[in-house]
């Protein structure tokens, strides 16, 4: 038996709701200008708090603001409902080949965190516990579902490749397409009930899902006690993975001690002269504003002035650890983050910035004086993924981005 079923009430699309999902930006301050140029974005409802005539409230105060938001997208007709379907899913850019995808519900009681855990939906990086309540809440509010999780299908990728590239070539024009930042079109197919349909679900659901992004929505839905959620189920062929970088807006002390305190504790550290860039795997990248406290070149420039300086650091691995644990994300977290700056991953001060955001913007920011620290970080491999996944063992927070997003606000799931 599937562990993929129909949505039993779909809300689809009928045009300018698509969105990005609500944990994809750098800066809170896009999603509001983003809400304020298309009120009907998803976002209104995801982020109710970042609404422009929401501004200063709390998430938990701007609820009822999402739920009139809903309630008016769907009176007005942005959306219109459908009984136990899947919807077809496909991604297209020039130059690249397309992506698919089957909209559909997951059982959450699959969801599997560890070797001991029986399921065949592996969630695989710790998570925000504050991120994990505000979905909670919002699903409570709503009653609906409005983005989806990113499952990965390990063993018969290929085959549901093969046949979502089939079925969404034979089914004629989409019930609605959205072309999101980077140019992408995201086009859907409402299917209903019938042989077809049964056979996406059985492939979909035909062998063990990795989460690729959403680990906060998947523990969300059991937190909530929900018997199933949004997912969509896609294939290794349609995605890719990029850098998830790291800003640090204060750091906890200077610069020379800093770079001092990774090389006692094993690293190695080497100035180059050039700006910061994506490194190979088995290194990090620094890029630093001239704080107080380093010695920068006599006369040189301060903040803002565009003249940061480069470190690559090769951090110290322990070999008494497991593999997962000296990944170069895990590196960072533990001995850069942790050990030398004393910075829980939750804190404040530290930004994570998916690969939307390119080396330059990192600079940039650093540059503009808005950030102290841009860390730079090789993407996880797709191997490594894998690897870590099938070993049911975690990813540090935030260390796969993968590309392309499935697109929020295209398909809803109404929970009541």
């Amino acid at each position: 038996m599937t562990v993929v079923h129909p949505i039993s009430r779909a809300w689809v699309t009928t045009g300018g709701t698509g969105a990005q999902n609500y944990d994809e930006f750098a800066d809170d301050a896009e999603i509001t200008s983003i809400i304020a140029d298309n009120p009907h974005s998803s976002l209104a409802v995801e982020m109710p708090h970042l609404a422009p005539d929401s501004l200063g409230k709390s998430f938990l105060d701007s609820l009822p603001e999402a739920i009139a938001r809903l309630a008016l997208d769907r009176a007005e007709g942005f959306y219109t409902p459908a009984d136990e379907v899947v919807v077809l899913y496909r991604i297209t850019a020039p130059g690249e080949p397309s992506a698919y995808g089957l909209w559909s519900m997951v059982d959450t009681g699959e969801i599997s965190t560890s070797a001991a855990e029986p399921g065949l939906v592996i969630r695989n990086e710790d998570v925000f516990l504050e991120k994990v309540r505000e979905r909670v809440a919002l699903a409570e509010a709503v009653s609906t579902l409005l983005s989806p999780v990113l499952l990965l299908q390990t063993a018969q990728g290929d085959r549901l490749h093969a046949a979502l590239a089939a079925a969404t070539d034979n089914a004629g024009a989409p019930a609605a397409t959205d072309v999101d930042q980077s140019g992408r079109t995201h086009a859907i197919w409402v299917l209903g009930p019938g042989p077809q349909q049964d056979e996406l679900t059985a492939l979909a659901g035909g062998g063990e899902l990795v989460v690729a992004d959403g680990n906060h929505r998947s523990l969300a839905a059991q937190t909530a006690g929900l018997p199933r959620f949004l997912a969509v189920v896609t294939t290794p062929a349609s995605v890719a993975i990029q850098p998830y970088n790291r800003l640090v807006s204060e750091l906890t002390l200077p610069l020379d001690e800093l770079l001092a305190r990774l090389r006692a504790a094993g690293a190695t550290v080497t100035d180059v002269p050039r700006p910061a860039q994506i490194p190979a795997k088995g290194t990090i990248e620094l890029y630093a504003s001239h704080l107080p406290g380093f010695s920068a070149p006599s006369g040189g420039p301060g903040v803002g002035s565009g003249t940061g300086r480069t470190f690559t650091v090769g951090l110290p691995v322990n070999v008494n650890l497991p593999d997962v644990d000296n990944l170069d994300h895990a590196l960072v977290e533990r001995v850069l983050l942790r050990d030398v700056l004393g910075l829980d991953p939750g804190d404040k001060r530290i930004n994570y910035v998916g690969g939307d955001y390119p080396a330059e913007w990192l600079r940039g920011e650093v540059d503009g004086g808005r950030a102290e620290l841009a860390v730079l970080i090789a993407p996880v491999t797709v191997d490594d993924f894998v690897r870590v996944n099938l070993e049911r063992q975690k990813l540090p927070r935030k260390s796969t981005w993968f590309t392309p997003k499935a697109r929020g606000g295209l398909v809803l799931a109404q929970l009541d």
